[in-house]
């Protein structure tokens, strides 16, 4: 018995064992895992904000000869956020060829916006930002020994020209451009290939004349203030050539996000756009810098169910906040005469019309107004429409109760108004209105529960409650709203808004299923 109870002690004490060892190993293990882990992690860097964020990192293409300004930038930016700007360099073209290739990469920036024109064609930009401008120039060494003071002096035998190549260099295809036109390439490309050089990259083409290898060259205006020992010659035939130096997110961006962000760094008036005036670029009037910045948004009720989802996706793209103030155009126009009034305190940086009419109302204070929907004024009546109402002059008819917009609080109003005097018959309708709301929202609702026999409300309302009502429709030219939207000309956002507005014209299916027809007329081209 003794025996027995021994062998018994001795197995518990074994298992007892085990499972301190299990035990240890596993802490162990976790300890390992934890180890691994923060090994794995990357040290947070203060925002400007204060608060933590992980450090990312960003692949940019730039062009060559924008190098200086984008590097001082980049640094300051590590500084201020944590992130590493990876640049690539090399010829706007090439660096676009690359990049078609590849299919990788957050950030694209061109010497000349044309090229960002063309990354968007073929599906490689999402958004582009304008950065500065800049011209092209004949550069010469310090001095001007050869006495170079027009085009023509190019193509003398004693002058060697450098020039960028066009199909690789921004500068070397506007050239081409520039003196295709003036008549001079011919014969100028004839002498280069036999005495001068062709180079990938406007830096390469201002060295060449810098260290003595060519006489002459085409380069940018900033360049020249770039590279020491040269000095920049301006002709008639060269200044036709500005370009706008812009910078694109790519569609490939792992992080469109911190992408876009950086990009508005970039591209910001006391950030980034200082470094490029320190090189003797010419900024654009870049937006004020805000790591999260905000727009306000001014909309017509009838768009909100069109623009709320693009809005949705433009905050978390971008990492910005839209205010957006929904209800009838004539108390937003209201709102907005009274925000001048107290010093635009609170003014809208875009307004989105449900009619024209209203953004001609403000049309002092905005800009860049595009057309992007419109929609029909139409008879809305209860389903299977039990008073069989056909026309406008049906709602005349004695005990037919009709809703209609206050022309005062929204355009749905004044477009009743200016329909049913087109058709004659404004006072004989208006004796049977029961109710006038402030926005084209509230039209269907009295139609709905039986509170009203018709109302004239927009298509889109009714196909939003097509369950509930029937549009009748009214054959009429005047019975047509058109929905333009526009910037604030005091908007401290600007290029944003631009965004905003460029984000909801890509909302095309949204639009035309709240009901609307599509107007504008995407070309590629935009902010």
């Amino acid at each position: 018995m003794l025996s027995t109870t021994r062998e018994s002690d001795r197995r518990r004490g074994a298992v007892s064992n085990h499972a301190v060892m299990a035990i240890i190993g596993l802490l162990v293990l976790v300890s390992l895992g934890v180890l691994l882990s923060q090994m794995g992690q990357v040290k947070p860097a203060k925002s400007a904000g204060g608060n933590e964020k992980a450090t990312t990192s960003l692949t940019f293409f730039c062009a060559a000869g924008i190098r200086k300004p984008v590097e001082a930038v980049a640094k300051r930016y590590l500084e201020e956020y944590g992130v590493q700007v990876n640049l690539d360099y090399g010829g706007s073209n090439t660096l676009l060829s690359r990049i078609d290739t590849a299919k990788t990469g957050d950030l694209y920036l061109a010497a000349d916006e044309s090229y960002i024109n063309s990354a968007r064609k073929k599906g490689l930009v999402a958004e582009s930002l304008s950065l500065a401008r800049m011209k092209p120039v004949i550069a010469v060494a310090d001095g001007n020994p050869k006495n170079i003071t027009r085009i023509e002096d190019l193509l003398r035998e004693d002058v060697r020209t450098v020039l960028g190549n066009p199909d690789q260099a921004a500068v070397g295809k506007r050239t081409r451009k520039l003196l295709k036109a003036s008549g001079h390439w011919t014969k100028l490309e004839a002498l280069v290939r036999q005495t001068g050089t062709f180079q990938p990259t406007v830096p390469e083409v201002a060295n060449t004349v810098k260290i003595g290898g060519a006489d002459a060259a085409v380069i940018w205006n900033t360049t020249t203030t770039i590279v020491d020992g040269i000095e920049a010659i301006e002709v008639p035939e060269l200044d036709k050539g500005e370009v706008l130096v812009t910078v694109g997110v790519l569609t490939s961006a792992v992080n469109p996000t911190e992408s876009l962000r950086f990009a508005r760094y970039l591209a910001a008036s006391d950030r980034g756009l200082k470094e490029f005036r320190k090189f003797g670029f010419t900024p654009v009037d870049g937006d004020k810098w805000s790591e999260t910045p905000e727009l306000t948004f001014f909309c017509g009720s009838v768009n909100r169910r069109a623009v709320e989802q693009a809005i949705k996706s433009f905050q978390a793209r971008e990492g910005v906040q839209v205010n957006t103030v929904f209800n009838g155009c004539g108390i937003l126009t209201a709102q907005m005469k009274t925000i001048t009034d107290k010093k635009l305190t609170g003014f809208p940086d875009t307004y989105m019309a449900c009619d024209k009419y209203y953004l001609e109302i403000v049309d002092g204070l905005f800009q860049d107004a595009v057309e992007i929907s419109d929609t029909e004024v139409v008879i809305a009546v209860p389903k299977g429409n039990p008073k069989q109402i056909k026309s406008l002059a049906d709602l005349a008819r004695p005990g037919v109760r009709v809703a209609v917009g206050q022309p005062d609080q929204c355009t749905i109003g004044v477009l009743t108004r200016q329909v049913l005097e087109a058709e004659k018959v404004y006072e004989q309708v208006m004796a049977n209105v029961v109710t006038q709301t402030a926005t084209s929202a509230l039209l269907i609702a009295p139609v709905s529960t039986g509170a009203a026999d018709a109302s004239l409300a927009y298509l889109t309302d009714t196909t939003a409650e097509a369950e509930k009502v029937d549009a009748v429709r009214i054959t009429s030219a005047a019975a047509k709203a058109i929905q333009p939207m526009g910037i604030s000309k005091t908007s401290r956002n600007k290029h944003l808004a631009r965004r905003l507005i460029r984000a909801i014209t890509r909302a095309r299916s949204d639009f035309e299923a709240a009901g609307f027809h599509w107007r504008f007329d995407t070309d590629g081209s935009g902010s």
